[in-house]
Parts: C-alpha cells; sequence; structure tokens
C-alpha cells in the first residue's frame, strides 16, 4: 500500500508540489533581465561580437556599439565586456544584449554623481541639431545649446567636432533622458582663472606692449598676453581723433600705459596719450585771452564750430561768436572743415579744458564802421526789410539793419496808423538818430528827414493871429492847415463862431482861407489848438478899448465900423 501511495503522491502533484515545480523550472538567468553585466568576447563575427554573459546561450552585439564618435572599435576576443540584457532569450534561442544601453546606464550613474557634486565632464560634440548640436558623454547623448558653445559666436564648427573636450552640466532630467550641458561655462571659467593671474601682475601706471586683436567705432581691444584691456578713442591721442582706425590697425603691436583696473569685473582701460607730453599744460601762457591765431576747422555742429589750434588742443567757436551780421545761420554755411581761419582767444579753462574762440571778433564792428562813415544826423537810404508790430527795419551799409519805431514815422499820425504805408521792398530814407555798436543797434527816424514842423511855427505864441487853410471839413468841426507852416489843426463847432448861429462847418468849403487865434500850443504832444471865436472876442476887445465902449453912447456895431476903417486905412 505504502509503495502505490508513493507513486500517486508523485503522479498527482499537489498545489504546493506545482509551485516547487515552476520555481524549479524558472531559470535563474530571468533575474538578469535589465541588468548591467559583465561578459567576454568570445568571437568578432564581421560586423558582430559574440558574447558570453553565463547564460545558457552567447548573444550578439553590433560592433559600431563599441565605437566612440571619430573612432572605430577596438574590441577583441577575449576582452570583457559590460552589456545590457534585454533578454535572456530571443526566438532563436540567444540572448539579447545591449553595448549602449550599458555605456547609457553607467553615464548616467557617473554624470549624476558628477552634476550633483559639480564637476565638468568630458564628451565629444558629434552632430548638429535644430538649435545646437549634440555630444556623447561616454554613452549618454546631451544637448549643447547654440549660445553656450563657447563665448562668442562660433563661424566654423568643424575643429571642435569629434573631439574629447571638457563641459558642464547645466540640467538632467532621467526620467526624461535629457541633459543639457555648456563648453562656454568651462571657457569663462578658465578665463577668469587666467584672467585673475594675469590682472595681479599688472598694476595701474604700468606700461606695456599690447597686440590690436579687435576696433570698433569707440575704441580697440588690445591682448595683453592672456586678457584684453580697452583703448578708448578719446585716450589715443590728445587730438580729436573721429575713428580708432586713424590711430591703429588691427594686428599692430602698441605701447600702451595702463589706466585703471577694476578689480570687480577685472576690466582694463588703457592710454596711448598719456604717453605723451599734455599739451594743455600751461595753456593759459600760450593763448592768452584776447590773443589772435590760426586754426584749422576739425569739426562743424549745429551749435559752432571747433577749431584746433594744435594737435591736441581745439577751442569752440560758438555759433555766437561767427559772425557780426548772420545770426540764424548754420556755422557749416560760414565755415567749412579744414579751412584755416583766424580766431580770437575769448575764454580758457585749464580745469574743463576748454578754450572759447571768436570768429567774428578778428573782423571790423560793422556798426562801428557805419558810425564812422554815417555819425548821428545823417541822412542813410535803404530797403524796408521786415515790418514788425514795434516798427521797420531798414537795410543800410555794411549789412546792417536799423529799426524806425512807430513813434518816428510821422509827426502826426499815429505810429500804428503811418506804418500802413510802407511795405517789404520800399526804399525809404531815414536819419540817423543813435547808433549803439555795443548792443549792435542803430535807431532811424523817417519823419525827422523832413524837419520838425513845430520849428515852423517860429515865434507864434499863444494868442497870435494866423491864417489858415481849411483841408478838411467834419460834422464836428473842421481841420485847417497852418498858413506859412507844416502845422495843422482841428477847429470843434463851438469855436468856428462867437455867433452860435454862425457855428455850423457847413457854411466852410476846403480850400477857404479864415483867421483864427492860437489858443493853445502843447510841445510835448505836438499840437497846436486854434479859434474863430477866441479871435472875434480878441478882436472885440481891441476894438472897445480903442473906440470906446458901449456906455459913451456908441453902439457895439458903431465900434466895430470905426475899427474896420481904420484897419483899411479909412475915415468917415
Amino acid at each position: 500500500m505504502s509503495t502505490n501511495a508513493g507513486i500517486n503522491k508523485d503522479l498527482n502533484p499537489t498545489r504546493e508540489d506545482f509551485a516547487a515545480l515552476l520555481g524549479e523550472t524558472m531559470s535563474e538567468d530571468d533575474v538578469f533581465e535589465g541588468s548591467v553585466v559583465k561578459g567576454t568576447v568570445t568571437a568578432i563575427e564581421k560586423d558582430l561580437a559574440v558574447i558570453d554573459v553565463g547564460l545558457k546561450m552567447e548573444g550578439r552585439v553590433q560592433l559600431r556599439e563599441f565605437a566612440t564618435p571619430g573612432k572605430a572599435s577596438e574590441l577583441k576576443v577575449g576582452d570583457i565586456v559590460e552589456v545590457y540584457i534585454e533578454r535572456t532569450e530571443n526566438a532563436l534561442g540567444e540572448a539579447v544584449l545591449s553595448r549602449d544601453k550599458a555605456r547609457r546606464e553607467e553615464s548616467w550613474v557617473r554624470l549624476e554623481q558628477r552634476f550633483n557634486n559639480k564637476e565638468q565632464v568630458e564628451g565629444i560634440i558629434f552632430n548638429k541639431v535644430k538649435g545646437g548640436f549634440t555630444v556623447d558623454l561616454d554613452g549618454a547623448v546631451a544637448f549643447l545649446p547654440g549660445s553656450q558653445v563657447d563665448v562668442r559666436p562660433v563661424r566654423d564648427m568643424g575643429p571642435l567636432m569629434n573631439t574629447p573636450q571638457p563641459f558642464k552640466i547645466l540640467k538632467m532630467d532621467r526620467r526624461r533622458g535629457n541633459i543639457v550641458v555648456s563648453r562656454r561655462e568651462i571657457l569663462e571659467a578658465t578665463r577668469a582663472e587666467q584672467r585673475s593671474e594675469i590682472v595681479a601682475k599688472l598694476a595701474e601706471g604700468q606700461v606695456i606692449d599690447g597686440l590690436v586683436k579687435n576696433i570698433t567705432d569707440y575704441g580697440a581691444f588690445i591682448d595683453l598676453g592672456g586678457i584684453d584691456g580697452l583703448l578708448h578713442v578719446t585716450d589715443m591721442a590728445w587730438r580729436r581723433v573721429n575713428h580708432p582706425s586713424e590711430i591703429v590697425n588691427v594686428g599692430d603691436t602698441v605701447k600702451v600705459q595702463i589706466v585703471r583696473i577694476n578689480p570687480e569685473t577685472q576690466r582694463i582701460s588703457l592710454g596711448m596719450k598719456q604717453l605723451q607730453t599734455d599739451p594743455w599744460a600751461g595753456i593759459e601762457a600760450k593763448y592768452p585771452v584776447g590773443g589772435r591765431f590760426q586754426g584749422t576747422v576739425t569739426n562743424i555742429a549745429d551749435y559752432g564750430a571747433f577749431v584746433e589750434l594744435e594737435p591736441g588742443v581745439e577751442g569752440l567757436i560758438h555759433v555766437s561768436e561767427m559772425s557780426w551780421t548772420k545770426k540764424n545761420t548754420h556755422p557749416g554755411k560760414i565755415v567749412s572743415t579744414s579751412q584755416q581761419v583766424e580766431v580770437q582767444i575769448l575764454e580758457v579753462d585749464p580745469q574743463k579744458r576748454r578754450i572759447s574762440l571768436g570768429l567774428k571778433q578778428v573782423q571790423d564792428n560793422p556798426w562801428e564802421v557805419f558810425l564812422s562813415s554815417h555819425p548821428k544826423g545823417s541822412v542813410v537810404e535803404g530797403p524796408v526789410r521786415n515790418i514788425t508790430e514795434f516798427g521797420l527795419f531798414v537795410g543800410l551799409d555794411g549789412g546792417v539793419d536799423g529799426m524806425v519805431h512807430l513813434s518816428d514815422l510821422d509827426w502826426n499820425k499815429a505810429g500804428d496808423e503811418a506804418i500802413k504805408a510802407y511795405k517789404k521792398g520800399d526804399t525809404v530814407k531815414a536819419v540817423v538818430l543813435e547808433v549803439d555798436s555795443t548792443k549792435e543797434r542803430i535807431s532811424l527816424g523817417i519823419k525827422q528827414v523832413g524837419g520838425d514842423p513845430m520849428e515852423s511855427v517860429g515865434t507864434l505864441r499863444k494868442g497870435s493871429q494866423v491864417t489858415c487853410e481849411v483841408v478838411a471839413v467834419q460834422d464836428n468841426g473842421i481841420e485847417v492847415k497852418l498858413v506859412d507852416t507844416d502845422m495843422t489843426s482841428f477847429i470843434k463847432r463851438s469855436d468856428l463862431s462867437r455867433d452860435r448861429s454862425e457855428q455850423r462847418p457847413e457854411r466852410f468849403n476846403v480850400g477857404d482861407k479864415v483867421d483864427a487865434a492860437i489858443t493853445n500850443i502843447d510841445k510835448g504832444s505836438r499840437r497846436i489848438t486854434v479859434s474863430i471865436k477866441a479871435l472875434e472876442i480878441a478882436e472885440e476887445k481891441q476894438a472897445v478899448a480903442q473906440y470906446g465902449s458901449s456906455d459913451s453912447g456908441a453902439s457895439l456895431g458903431d465900434i466895430f465900423k470905426a475899427a474896420i476903417k481904420k484897419k483899411e486905412g479909412g475915415d468917415d
């Protein structure tokens, strides 16, 4: 029974027996899948390497997986290599192995350690992709952005391709399989170390030879043996330099002085002019105020022109000091670049290194010239150049203008009324009233050309009898001109007659001659007031005084008749 029972047990295994049998049938090889193991190269078949990793069957791997960018595989039989087991057995019963994945796994572990320790890694740039390049980091592929290749743009990447060189890992993402590296940061760090060593050996004021490396509009970069210094255009020469290429060329060896070193930025400022004598030393003695010198126009701006008195010494002729008469003219229309000019020193400021020059001062002052040939009171003639709200401007000899104020246009008319009779281009005569060469002003008078009408009044006084000619008849009176004078007056209606019924302007006609008495002479306002009524009253008083009064029995009419007869030279 016992024997049969044992046989039956073997023939009919329990659940536990199945589990045990399954564990026995599962090879220990299965635990290697997804692992990196060491194997031995047993054979080289064309482009394949046969590798024994201790499994039932060997595996085959492409020889190219053992190559590195730019270098062929040197694998040989007997070499021990690490491979990645993808599967322990394929349809052919062979192990599926990968050298690339093994290298990638190894690299990721090493790269993560170096990334965490901020250490640099070595890699090979082997391909160009959009936005940058791919780098082989001993099996792991990283991305090198174009901006991280070098400190300056690289035109030719040829020398950098397939060449081992150091990189810094900027970012890693193992889950996504992304690695970003930088070559630029390695170079900058290296240069920073080199710069620090070189800068430590330099000192301000030191004179050193350098090589002109690059030229820009604002200066030149000089290679001082591993570090660049800037030679600014203003420090190349004491004179004005329009562009650095006037002084240096790329490739020139130049002697420069270290002007300043910035310890924080390690920037170095250089100078060439500092090795020459400063032409501004003792400048006030060389160019005293008031002195006249020859110079060359070097530059023209809207506000004036620069004149070089000697190499390194320039002065400015301000636009206001360029011409006596051309006030609103651009300096370029008065002088030109490279023109030789004579100038006068107006001001010297050695601290600010500025010299103010005058061009017009070496020429005759046209106002003084005008005054010498046209003294006060002389009559001049010229065209009306401009009409303003306060008078006329008249063109005169020497390119100067004189002004006729509104009050000097006419003796009898208001200025704003008199100016209406003139227009630009009219030729007028005027009397020189005043010349101020300091303020550059000439005052003229047009009304003074014909003389002062008040002078024609002569010995006339208040109460004098005058004969007047009617020149205009108005509703409120008549306008008359005093015969034998240039004066006019207005007789109001109430002054036309003593008799109210005769105070009618319409009884007068233009051209009529009337006698009147001067009632007022105002020289300030240049007015003479006359009255027919006042003359009649004065004559009446005179007649009464000479021929009696109404109290004597004679009528007033009789007295007037007697006075008239005597005046006419007859007597009853």
